[in-house]
């Protein structure tokens, strides 16, 4: 099980911008790609919106940035919205390039890898069956 953000074994925990509003203000036009920056040593997400059942985040990783291996109860749809990333789910490892995207199915065991800087759009539609 991975145990920290950093290649180095430094542990630091992830900043989520926007995480007490609901998400971007509506009717308004964005450029993705353009709503998050990297910071250095932090995976950075921001909410694009986000309801009872249902969120859009958009997370950045710098070189080196891990996110730790993790397991939801729900399918989380996966976008590259620039660079590569690294991805794995139950043990199998996954290359995904800009405008790649996969699905992570619920209760899997996943993480995400950065060896390269990327960008990345996450879609969580939770359904009632989703729980049991």
């Amino acid at each position: 099980m991975r145990k920290s953000f950093y290649s180095d074994g430094n542990f630091d925990s992830s900043v989520h911008i926007g995480a007490a509003e609901p998400g971007l203000a509506k009717r308004n036009t964005q450029i993705i790609v353009e709503i998050i920056e990297y910071i250095p040593h932090v995976v950075v997400s921001k909410t694009v919106i986000k309801k009872n059942t249902d969120n859009i985040t958009v997370s950045s990783f710098l070189e080196g940035n891990e996110l730790v291996e993790k397991n939801a109860p729900f399918d989380t749809y996966i976008q590259i919205i620039e660079g590569t990333a690294e991805l794995c789910i139950n043990n199998r490892d996954y290359i995904l390039h800009m405008g790649n995207g996969i699905i992570i199915p619920a209760h899997s065991t996943h993480y995400f890898n950065a060896n390269v800087q990327f960008k990345m759009l996450s879609t969580i539609i939770r359904s009632d069956n989703d729980y049991e």
